[in-house]
């Protein structure tokens, strides 16, 4: 899985460089991060009505298009793909985020 992010990661630096009417991710990059950003908004907004909905193709197709759109924002702040899945490894899974004491442990799962 990790290569796809990769591969994508590697596609939206390059279109940091292109016209903005070259590609749609250039002409997001070009629009500024408000604009990202209220993508990300639509495509969470739609991912949401996805799973109420129930329909699994729908809420793939969606779940995408949210990652793709996160992957853009993430890009045009200066990060990648592995700075989330760096906070995802352990002890993120052992320790709530967020919670002030790592003294009590919470197993997530």
């Amino acid at each position: 899985m990790s290569d796809v992010l990769q591969q994508l990661a590697q596609i939206l630096e390059q279109r940091k460089q292109e016209s903005a009417d070259k590609s749609y991710v250039a002409s997001l990059y070009a629009k500024g991060l408000d604009s990202i950003l209220k993508k990300v908004g639509e495509e969470a907004t739609e991912t949401v009505i996805a799973a109420k909905n129930g329909d699994k193709q729908q809420i793939i197709y969606e779940t995408a298009d949210l990652w793709f759109h996160c992957m853009v924002m993430l890009a045009a702040q200066g990060l990648h793909p592995d700075d989330v899945l760096q906070e995802l490894q352990p002890p993120f899974w052992l320790v709530w985020p967020g919670r002030k004491s790592t003294t009590q442990q919470v197993d997530l799962f």
